[in-house]
């Protein structure tokens, strides 16, 4: 007895950690199939195992929230484009229309129609111009969601399938506890290769959760400073296609703000 006594904590550790029969692994991918199950089924899980990830699942939701928006402003930034172009064909015929019109026209009437059919015109052209900003913020959007958020996913699938090996070592260890009888040396074997599959699989699920979180609160900062610096530049074309007065007016607010 005093023999196995001496070598529990080291070396009976060490060959745990390399314990990769068929079996072990069987037993294994058993219990990570039964914690998918209950998660994919969304049946009860332990309380304190839930409480205990609080703080992670508030940034997978901060996550899934920063890619469904950044998704949906993509989108929107499309549809406006397309809506500017056709709004500007629409203005440039109006005006056109109005120009010709009012060549034909030789009362006062015509002026004011070449006149009105001028500035459409010329308002058509200027509008134009909000496409170069819009273009170059739909590039740095996808370029954020296809780099960025694409990066973070990867690193969330690998942490959600770490999460469901050691979730799935807790019930394996839950289960052999229930079981144990101290007094039977086979039993306390199994739980103690059961308990240091549960040490490894932490270790792996604590350093891909600290990743994640990592990552998450960067990608956050990103996206300020992404949105920040293109709607200033968005801002600036718009403001100059309002006029000059709009401009030093938006300008007065901007530095009051």
């Amino acid at each position: 007895m005093s023999g196995h006594k001496c070598s529990y904590p080291w070396d009976l550790h060490d060959r745990y950690a390399q314990d990769k029969s068929v079996v072990n692994k069987m037993q294994q991918k058993y219990w990570e199939t039964k914690q998918a199950f209950i998660k994919a089924t969304g049946k009860k899980e332990d309380e304190h195992v839930v409480a205990s990830d609080a703080d992670l699942d508030a940034k997978l939701e901060l996550f899934h929230s920063i890619q469904r928006t950044c998704l949906d402003l993509s989108k929107a930034i499309v549809l406006y484009q397309k809506r500017i172009c056709f709004l500007s064909q629409e203005e440039n015929e109006l005006g056109k229309f109005l120009r010709s019109q009012g060549f034909q026209d030789k009362t006062r009437a015509g002026k004011m129609m070449q006149a009105t059919g001028k500035a459409l015109c010329f308002s058509s052209q200027q509008r134009l111009a909000l496409r170069n900003p819009l273009c170059r913020f739909h590039q740095e959007v996808e370029t954020f969601r296809h780099r960025a958020i694409s990066d973070t996913w990867l690193t969330v699938n690998r942490m959600e399938q770490c999460r469901t090996e050691y979730r799935g070592a807790l019930l394996w260890m839950k289960d052999v506890s229930q079981e144990l009888d101290p007094d039977l040396y086979k039993q306390m074997e199994k739980f103690r290769k059961v308990q240091t599959q549960v040490r490894l699989a932490k270790k792996s699920f604590d350093k891909l959760k600290m990743d994640v979180c990592q990552k998450v609160d960067l990608l956050g900062a990103s996206r300020c400073n992404l949105l920040s610096h293109m709607l200033a530049t968005y801002q600036l074309a718009w403001a100059q296609w309002q006029g000059p007065w709009n401009l030093k007016v938006l300008t007065k607010m901007t530095c009051c703000c």
